[in-house]
């Protein structure tokens, strides 16, 4: 997985691409810390680039729901297609967090 980071006013946004696994587990790590470091009202990741996610990135989403939170944010997940949706469905993500389609 690739990712990108802007930020728009109180909005930090991560575009992904690729798919999502534990071996990303590295890069993940910078978007929880960017999250920590920012003090953004909301944080958007996009998944629109991510043809795949396995359950151990489901995992690392709620790790950074849990940062978001932390510092006050809300999180976003945006655009996920296909697998992903899937995936997102399947495990109640719905329930959990704001998922813009």
């Amino acid at each position: 997985m690739d990712f990108t980071q802007s930020t728009e006013g109180t909005t930090t946004k991560f575009d992904l691409k690729g798919k999502f696994t534990f071996s990303d587990h590295e890069n993940f790590r910078e978007i929880i810390s960017a999250i920590k470091n920012k003090k953004s009202q909301t944080i958007m990741i996009n998944f629109a680039g991510v043809e795949f996610i396995d359950s151990a990135a489901l995992g690392m989403m709620l790790i950074a729901r849990d940062e978001a939170g932390k510092s006050g944010a809300s999180l976003i997940l945006k655009s996920p297609e296909g697998q992903v949706d899937k995936m997102f469905s399947v495990s109640k993500f719905d329930s959990l967090f704001t998922i813009e389609k």
